[in-house]
């Protein structure tokens, strides 16, 4: 029988430098009366979101801003947000920053209308209704979170991340606008743009994807590779942030609808235990994960080459896609990256055991290309000690 695909994404989406100056107009005829806002201390603070509180102002659209929500949004965080929404009779939200912002609002607007805990909606599709309405708008290119129907909290009591996969958490409004990541810190660059890629490659080798997933993670791939480096380099370039935002956004529409992979399920398990940057964790993993899948994933690998630019001419399969995976660990080290396990803060080799098991047990492994036991998993942390 031929396969069935779903498809899910944000309804509207606003690309491109500048693009943010639309989003009153897009607002206003919602007839919304207030937003919860939600943000971070160092986007607040330094100011980069006046222009959108700027804006809002100008259309007489009200607002409170909650600002605490830290890299990896805790479950207390979510509660506390939820809090702030109801108390101050908000209608709709606007997440401003990258994931975990974007992560946090989601958790929010679910349990607005959903009730509950945040961790009874761990896994695929568990919410009845769909969630209060929400505007995100990105500071970062990397996490596809303003667009997707994933949210990861941490549950700080047992220190894992929780990913909850629900349509319902989508947002009914994209923005990516290039301006608001000019003079991002390198770091942060590298990291979120590794995240993309990670995105990327691991939709492409999804047992979900599709002809449509694939066509936008090879060029969200090409993107990537020809510009991630320069957005790195020279935080001012325009042009390359605005070809990160398309790769980033293309990424998103990919793992969306074809899922993700190990490299996710194992990355998920580092952040929650460590309290790690995500695409820190997922750069150091693709290369590892990517080794253990090719038995599985060596014909698209090898497409996954010819997309990054790699002269393959004469090169088998194998090779070719052995050669993508050596670009890949190379980007990693080009961007002043960590590549191994024992560079990241409070990393303890003798969890490994217990990462491997909370890995398995996460959503993200149900579409990887090649299925793994316990020894398996605790042998791809191994790998990168």
């Amino acid at each position: 029988m031929t396969k069935v695909h779903e498809y899910f994404m944000t309804p509207i989406s606003i690309l491109g430098t500048g693009c943010m100056e639309r989003i009153a107009s897009y607002i206003k005829p919602m007839m919304f009366r207030k937003a919860l806002i939600v943000s971070d201390k160092i986007l607040v603070d330094s100011g980069l979101i006046d222009k959108l509180l700027s804006l809002l102002d100008a259309e007489g659209i009200f607002y409170i801003i909650y600002k605490d929500v830290s890299p990896n949004p805790t479950v207390a965080q979510v509660n506390y947000g939820l809090k702030l929404l109801r108390d101050n009779g908000c209608d709709f939200l606007i997440s401003f920053g990258g994931g975990s912002p974007h992560d946090c609002a989601k958790a929010i607007a679910l349990l607005a209308t959903n009730g509950g805990e945040i961790g009874l909606y761990e896994g695929l599709n568990k919410s009845k209704k769909p969630a209060l309405p929400l505007i995100a708008i990105n500071t970062t290119a990397g996490t596809g979170s303003e667009l997707t129907r994933f949210c990861v909290i941490t549950d700080e009591e047992r220190h894992v991340k929780m990913t909850i996969n629900d349509w319902h958490v989508t947002p009914i409004i994209a923005v990516s606008d290039a301006e608001l990541m000019i003079g991002m810190p390198p770091g942060l660059t590298a990291a979120t743009g590794m995240d993309a890629l990670t995105h990327a490659v691991e939709a492409y080798v999804s047992t979900n994807a599709s002809p449509v997933t694939d066509c936008k993670a090879v060029k969200a791939v090409e993107l990537i590779v020809d510009n991630l480096k320069t957005a790195y380099t020279d935080g001012t370039d325009l042009k390359s942030r605005e070809a990160m935002v398309y790769a980033e956004y293309l990424a998103g529409i990919a793992f969306n609808n074809a899922s993700l992979g190990y490299v996710h399920a194992l990355a998920h398990q580092l952040g929650g235990l460590y309290n790690l940057p995500h695409g820190l964790c997922n750069a150091i993993l693709l290369p590892a994960v990517m080794e253990f899948n090719l038995p599985a994933a060596v014909t698209k690998y090898a497409d996954l080459a010819r997309a990054a630019g790699i002269k393959l001419i004469g090169l088998s399969a194998e090779a070719s896609a052995r050669q993508f995976i050596t670009q890949v660990e190379q980007l990693n080290k080009d961007l002043g990256l960590p590549t191994r396990l024992h560079e990241l803060r409070g990393f303890n080799a003798n969890d490994i055991p217990r990462l491997a098991e909370s890995a398995l047990k996460d959503v993200c492994c149900l579409t990887n290309p090649r299925q793994g036991t316990q020894q398996d998993i605790e042998a791809i942390y191994r790998s990168i000690l």
